[in-house]
């Protein structure tokens, strides 16, 4: 289908805010700047016409992008996306033509170029946008930013944030105007088998059945697939990222399962259903990871004939420049049962992974495996053999703990003698050892300082959970009884104890140092609508009004849109920076310590922390709320 983007529903397009947003919100102070940075993003979103995109993911390497998106109908002819000078012609990932693709190959490095989405016939199928190449692997830039989080996904329900609260969270950690971002896993929640031996499951939901017997794609299973996936992904990202490079990898509820072992069943790796939704999920709502020369075209989950030419599907690169280099891998997919021989990862990602880390030809170093190091609350696909137990017998509880004195079921030891491999590999880097994970639901960092018999210190590597987005209710502690806690085999220097808060990480890299901002968040009760139907008395004098008329007009119009909540209390768990101990406390909200890369001058200075929005912020609002109620009853009533 071909339609004019002038022609869209207006409903797309309207103005969220007005032009006096940014003077309404100044008024207000340090919680005006925070509602400003929010409002601002805002502005910009919507004044972009998304026409009939539904949803828009891109990313970028040195030299190709790789952008997928959906639209609200199915389009009859093939549309085209000009980069710069060179036409991409689109790729159907779906059956019907609502979901496509667009590989551009051959591009500049650290170029932005100008993006136009054009339908079969030419017409603009939404407004241009740009997108930005990372710099060539010989190049040196001396920054980088990024954000990362995960556990974003999740129908809306209970147990998830509402849509609205991820959005916010979203445009809160965009205000910091992220290079890339790190999208850790979880992306889908909707466990066919029931979770920890309880519930139903959703093999049979009101969205429909998945037929086992059946292929997904060209089949009532593509469509169930689409109705679970819709709001979990394409509603939750919108084109917000369309200008942000973005990678995605899966972690086991990607695949429909929770990663469980027992008498009934053993969920990984997954069974052929299970892996075809994973995969279409992925074809569909967000990008592989692009071509990368050090990694070998025919490596594990790459190069199948149904994707663009070189990605991988499961283990990926963000290479930029020489500053920095990030190697991500799914943990699920792959893992084998075969005892002292298994892996979480197989052979030849394992083998790519430790020489990518003792090549050393770029600055900093980073492993996110989709399983974290370090931590574990006793679940099952774990690199460590804990598991949960308490007084008087094992199992789930309010009083779980981890212990090894009884096996882990299905459990296999290889798991453990490839995370040593590993940490001996990051461990003995000149460089600072870094990992960053997802999976538990909390926020924290800490170092390794052994693991079993491998003496780490001399380089202990740094262990960072960034943080999530959609968890409500399903935290580890309520749901096995334990959070995310030291594993017995590991001891660790203790940073900041992983807490299960809402969140997300900004980490900033620069030549000589690698920082890490901790934002954490929890949800307050839900907010007072601000209701402005009460009679208020105020002086009668005509000047008087004039005064504060202007007044409510202005936060009326610049704060109040929608009588809209205040900004998300978003919170800084303090900084860490690689390479130097730390001085400061962990949580401090007021007062960080700057530290420099190891091997320069160790002085360090302090400075005010990174505290977006406070409880002095509320109660300025509710102070704004309480003027406006004095003189809005007084305003004419086509201006309220």
């Amino acid at each position: 289908m071909t339609r004019d983007a002038d022609d869209i529903d207006s409903k797309r397009r309207k103005m969220l805010i007005s032009a006096s947003a940014g003077l309404g919100a100044a008024s207000l102070g340090s919680f005006g700047r925070a509602l400003a940075a929010e409002r601002s993003a805002s502005r910009e979103a919507a004044t972009w016409n998304p026409g009939m995109l539904q949803h828009l993911v891109p990313t970028a390497s040195h030299e190709q992008f790789l952008i997928k998106c959906s639209f609200l109908e199915p389009l009859a002819a093939t549309p085209t996306l000009r980069v710069g000078n060179q036409v991409v012609q689109g790729q159907r990932t779906d059956s019907n033509g609502s979901f496509w693709q667009f590989h551009a190959t051959g591009l500049k490095a650290n170029t932005r170029y100008s993006l136009r989405l054009r339908s079969g016939a030419g017409g603009p199928l939404c407004s241009d946008w740009s997108l930005k190449t990372f710099p060539d692997p010989s190049e040196a830039p001396d920054h980088v930013r990024l954000l990362a989080y995960t556990c974003a996904g999740g129908p809306f329900t209970d147990g998830y944030l509402p849509l609205a609260t991820r959005h916010r969270l979203m445009a809160r950690a965009m205000t910091f105007a992220p290079d890339a971002v790190i999208a850790n896993g979880d992306h889908i929640y909707w466990d066919l088998n029931p979770t920890m031996g309880r519930g139903r499951g959703n093999l049979d939901s009101p969205l429909g059945r998945f037929n086992r017997d059946d292929p997904v794609m060209g089949f009532e299973n593509e469509e169930i697939l689409k109705r679970v996936c819709e709001p979990q992904i394409a509603q939750l990202y919108g084109t917000r990222f369309r200008s942000t490079p973005m990678f995605f990898f899966a972690d086991d509820h990607d695949y429909f399962q929770n990663d469980e072992a027992g008498e009934k069943w053993i969920t990984f790796p997954p069974e052929n259903l299970e892996l075809q939704l994973g995969r279409a999920a992925q074809h569909m709502y967000y990008p592989e990871f692009l071509r990368d020369a050090q990694r070998p075209l025919g490596l594990t989950g790459s190069s199948a004939p149904d994707r663009a030419p070189g990605v991988s599907e499961c283990f990926g690169t963000l290479r930029y420049g020489k500053l920095l280099e990030v190697l991500m891998y799914d943990c699920g997919r792959h893992l084998s049962l075969k005892d002292k021989l298994a892996g979480i990862v197989p052979p030849d990602a394992e083998q790519w992974l430790i020489r990518r880390t003792r090549t050393e030809d770029t600055q900093h170093l980073v492993h996110i495996p989709s399983t974290p190091f370090g931590w574990s609350a006793g679940k099952w696909r774990e690199w460590y053999p804990d598991v949960l137990a308490e007084a008087g017998g094992g199992g789930a509880g309010s009083r779980a703990s981890l212990s090894v004195s009884s096996p882990k079921y299905m459990w296999q030891s290889g798991w453990f003698e490839q995370h040593q491999r590993l940490m001996a590999a990051l461990s003995s880097q000149k460089r600072p050892a870094i990992a960053m994970s997802g999976d538990l639901h909390a926020c924290g960092w800490d170092r390794i300082l052994r693991s079993a018999d491998l003496d780490m210190r001399r380089n202990a590597p740094y262990m960072l959970l960034h943080g999530t987005l959609g968890t409500r209710r399903a935290w580890p502690s309520s749901a096995r009884g334990v959070a995310a806690t030291a594993a017995n085999s590991v001891s660790l220097e203790r940073g900041a104890s992983p807490i299960e808060k809402n969140g997300f990480s900004i980490i900033d890299v620069d030549p000589e140092k690698f920082t890490v901002r901790l934002f954490a968040w929890r949800e307050p009760g839900a907010h007072r609508e601000h209701r402005f139907d009460r009679a208020f008395r105020c002086r009668g004098d005509s000047a008087h009004m004039k005064r504060c008329a202007g007044l409510a007009l202005l936060l009326f119009t610049g704060c109040l849109i929608a009588a809209q909540p205040p900004p998300l209390a978003l919170k800084s768990m303090g900084v860490f920076y690689v390479g130097a101990k730390r001085v400061d406390s962990p949580y401090s909200d007021e007062r960080d310590a700057e530290f420099p890369h190891p091997g320069a001058d160790h002085r360090f200075r302090a400075r005010k922390g990174y505290v977006l929005h406070s409880r002095e912020g509320h109660r300025a609002w509710n102070r704004a709320c309480s003027r406006l109620r004095a003189v809005v009853q007084h305003l004419p009533r086509d201006t309220r």
